[in-house]
C-alpha cells in the first residue's frame, strides 16, 4: 500500500489517504485539501496497471491545496512514492493534460495497455470565476522508472 507521495519540483511532500467509491459510485476525494489520496481499487503504484492518486487543486479552508502546482510538471519530473514495505517507486512524468469534466477520459486515466506500471495524479482544472466552479480536470501521466528498498 502507498504511504506517501513526494514530488519536489512542485513542491509536493504528502502522506496518502485511502480512497475508495461513494455510494453513487464516484470515486471519491480526500477529506483533507493538504493530502493526496490513492485510490486503493487502481493498482498499487509499481505494480503493472493505471494506479491514481487524486489531489485538491485547492480549497476555501486552505487556499492552495496538495496538487495546486500539478499543471506545472513538465515531461521527465520525478515522482516518488513510498509504499508501506518501505519500497520506493520512481516515476517519469510523461505528459499533462487538461480535460473537461463533461468529457472525462476515464478508460484512458484509469487503465492502461502499457506493460510498465504507470501512474496517474488527478486534480480540478479551468476554474470558471463566473460559476465558481472548475469545468476540467488536470491529469498527470507517469511511467514506472525504478523499485528500490
Amino acid at each position: 500500500m502507498p504511504v506517501s507521495l513526494n514530488i519536489p519540483a512542485i513542491g509536493v511532500h504528502t502522506t496518502l489517504l485511502s480512497l475508495g467509491r461513494n455510494t453513487d459510485g464516484i470515486v471519491q476525494v480526500p477529506w483533507q485539501p493538504l493530502k493526496a489520496g490513492w485510490y486503493r481499487n487502481s493498482p498499487t503504484p509499481g505494480q503493472l496497471g493505471a494506479s491514481v492518486i487524486l489531489g485538491h487543486v485547492d480549497s476555501e479552508q486552505t487556499g492552495p491545496a496538495v496538487f495546486y502546482r500539478l499543471g506545472a510538471l513538465t515531461p521527465g519530473t520525478r515522482i516518488t512514492i513510498t509504499r508501506a514495505d518501505g519500497t520506493t517507486a520512481t516515476f517519469i512524468t510523461e505528459m499533462v493534460r487538461e480535460y473537461p469534466k463533461n468529457h472525462f477520459p476515464t478508460l484512458d486515466v484509469y487503465t492502461t495497455t502499457s506493460d510498465q506500471p504507470q501512474l496517474r495524479l488527478i486534480t480540478c482544472g479551468n476554474w470558471n470565476p463566473r460559476t465558481h466552479s472548475y469545468l476540467g480536470n488536470t491529469v498527470a501521466f507517469a511511467t514506472l522508472t525504478a523499485t528500490t528498498r
